[in-house]
C-alpha cells in the first residue's frame, strides 16, 4: 500500500512540474472583454446614480468583483478542461495559486480600512490595480508573453490613481476605478486572443 501511495505521490510531484512549465490556456478573451464592460457599467451606474458613502461606493464595485470572478471562473474551468486534458485540475490550482494572494490581501485591506480608517478609503481603488498587477505578473510565466503589459499597466495605474486620490482624498472616482481596469482587461483579452490566433489554443 506504501508503494502505491508513493507512486500516486511521484505521479502528482510529476504533474505539477509539467503544470508549472506549461501555458495556461484557461483563460479566454470573451469572459475577459466581458469584464472590461461590467466596469465602465458600473462606473457610468454611479456616476448617474451617485452612492451617498463609501461604503455603498465600495460595495457596488464588490459586486462587481464578484461577478467578475464568476464569468473569469465559469470559461476558465471550461476552456482548461478543453484544453489541458488530464492536467486540468494541475494547471487550475496553478493559477489559483498566482491569484488567490492578491485578492484575499486586497479584500483584507479593504476591511482593514473600512473598520478603523475609513477616511483613507481613497487608497483602496489604486492599491486594488497594483494587487491586479502584482497577480498578473505572479501567473506571467505560465501566460502569454503579452500578459506583462497587462500586468505593467494595472501597476502603474494603481499608484497614478493613488496620487489623483491624494489631491482630492475626499472623493472616490469611479472612473478611476472603471478605466484602469477597463483598459487592462482588454489588453488581457486582446494577448490571448492573438496568442489564440498564433496557436496558443484551439478554437
Amino acid at each position: 500500500m506504501s508503494e502505491l501511495k508513493d507512486a500516486l505521490a511521484d505521479i502528482e510531484a510529476i504533474r505539477r512540474r509539467m503544470a508549472a512549465g506549461t501555458v495556461f490556456k484557461g483563460f479566454g478573451p470573451l469572459a475577459l472583454g466581458a469584464t472590461a464592460l461590467v466596469a465602465l457599467a458600473t462606473a457610468t451606474i454611479q456616476n448617474v446614480f451617485p452612492p451617498g458613502t463609501p461604503l455603498a461606493f465600495f460595495v457596488a464595485w464588490i459586486v462587481a468583483a464578484v461577478l467578475c470572478a464568476a464569468l473569469i471562473a465559469a470559461e476558465t474551468v471550461v476552456r482548461t478542461g478543453r484544453t489541458h486534458g488530464g492536467l486540468a485540475d494541475a494547471m487550475l490550482h496553478q493559477a489559483i495559486q498566482h491569484f488567490l494572494p492578491a485578492g484575499v490581501a486586497g479584500g483584507v485591506f479593504a476591511a482593514v480600512i473600512g473598520r478603523f480608517s475609513p477616511d483613507s478609503a481613497w487608497l483602496i481603488p489604486g492599491l486594488w490595480q497594483v494587487l491586479v498587477g502584482l497577480g498578473v505578473f505572479a501567473a506571467a510565466p505560465s501566460l502569454p508573453k503579452g500578459a506583462v503589459l497587462g500586468a505593467a499597466w494595472y501597476f502603474v495605474c494603481g499608484f497614478g490613481v493613488m496620487m489623483m486620490m491624494a489631491a482630492r482624498p475626499g472623493e472616490l472616482s469611479p472612473w478611476g476605478m472603471a478605466l484602469p481596469f477597463a483598459i487592462g482587461q482588454t489588453i488581457l483579452a486582446l494577448v490571448v486572443r492573438r496568442a489564440a490566433e498564433n496557436g496558443y489554443d484551439e478554437i
